[in-house]
């Protein structure tokens, strides 16, 4: 039978000399005893998918409001994506699978319900009050928000886990970086794959939602040069269907692969010999050529012209909006209307950071419902 310390030295014996050892970590702010038969990252993994904000996710926009269909990416389908893309990248690498599974299942843990349309209305509700980001919110609900255990609050997770939610970075994720994570310091490469594998994820999967509601033709697609150059190795004569989960799977491991063959350039050209180098080095190691950055940039412009704008699209977003603003309002006005565990939260985190926090945690139903509850004279309270 596997120990922790079999595993630790299977970790020493495997992994590349730059990727994060789960023997080194920094440890928990709450000092537990480790278990027996887990390192401490898959004790942080299995922690996080046992969470009530993990299964959450079921039910929260990507970019499809939940009840439009059954089909569409949610934020737990996407996480769960960005988590298998990311072990894959890191196996090949030889970095700590346990470590990147963990950081991919928790990135998105402080999303609030509707997508980015959720977030935005949030933080123009706290600009003057805190403010609010969906990384920082993430750290709030493993450090404080989540109720499990009866000598602490929060999972309380590893200082690197902590470490990657806290500095998640994509063109979506600009986060302020806390002290007590030294953020001077580039994060893990670990980190690094996973932010990259967001972005694969995140473009190639809104391509097919796109695709199958329409609100994306293929025509028009066409015309990008990725797009182009995975037609030259489709088969002609497929299903339509068939067709299309085969030009996005094409689509997504083009990308693997030329982020794996650039990364480990960059790692042999800035002389990276231990997680120190990587900590030290300016500059994002796990990354893709120019030219790669070049098509997808064209990707990403055609996303956000043609499905992100799209009215629908544009319609959800709005609706979002007013939701989350008319129930955060409401709260602020008549805090007494919040249930009474959050009512206890007032007093702990102030009025608006105790709202806030009940509002981050909802799903698409959940603030549906309580909308419902709160302006309908004739739904049931």
């Amino acid at each position: 039978m596997l120990t922790r310390k079999d595993i630790e030295k299977r970790e020493s014996d495997q992994l590349a000399p730059y990727a994060m050892h789960s023997k080194d970590t920094r440890g928990r702010k709450r000092p537990e005893k480790e278990p027996g038969y887990r390192s401490c990252y898959q004790r942080d993994r299995d922690r996080i998918i046992h969470s009530t904000a993990f299964r959450r996710l079921e039910y929260k926009t990507q970019v499809f409001v939940n009840h439009e269909g059954d089909y569409y990416r949610t934020r737990l389908t996407h996480t769960l994506e960005v988590s298998q893309i990311a072990r894959s990248i890191a196996r090949v690498i030889g970095l700590n699978e346990d470590l990147v599974e963990a950081i991919a299942l928790s990135h998105d843990i402080g999303h609030p319900p509707f997508g980015h349309a959720g977030e935005d209305a949030l933080s123009a509700l706290m600009k003057d009050r805190g403010g609010f980001d969906h990384n920082l919110q993430g750290l709030r609900v493993v450090d404080e928000l989540e109720e499990r255990y009866p000598g602490f609050p929060g999972l309380n997770l590893t200082w690197e886990v902590r470490e990657g939610i806290n500095k998640h970075t994509t063109m979506f994720d600009k986060p302020e970086r806390l002290v007590e994570l030294d953020p001077e310091t580039s994060p893990t490469l670990e980190t690094q794959v996973v932010d990259v594998s967001d972005e694969i994820a995140y473009d190639n999967h809104d391509i097919d939602d796109g695709l199958t509601s329409g609100l994306i033709e293929e025509s028009a697609l066409s015309k990008l040069d990725l797009w182009k150059d995975i037609l030259l190795g489709i088969k002609s004569g497929l299903p339509d269907k068939i067709r299309k989960y085969q030009i996005i799977r094409l689509l997504i491991d083009r990308q693997i692969k030329g982020l794996l063959n650039q990364s480990e350039k960059n790692i042999k050209e800035a002389k990276i010999k231990d997680v120190q180098d990587v900590r030290k080095h300016k500059g994002k190691l796990i990354a893709f050529s120019k030219e790669m950055q070049a098509k997808r940039a064209g990707f990403r412009k055609f996303l956000t012209e043609n499905l992100y704008s799209n009215f629908r699209v544009m319609r959800m977003s709005d609706k979002a909006r007013r939701f989350i603003a008319d129930l955060f309002n409401v709260y602020a006005e008549k805090p007494e209307q919040l249930p009474p565990s959050d009512q206890k939260n007032i007093k702990k985190y102030g009025i608006h950071r105790a709202i806030c926090d009940y509002i981050a945690g909802m799903t698409d139903r959940y603030a549906l419902d309580e909308y419902k509850k709160l302006f309908d004279p004739y739904e049931r309270v």
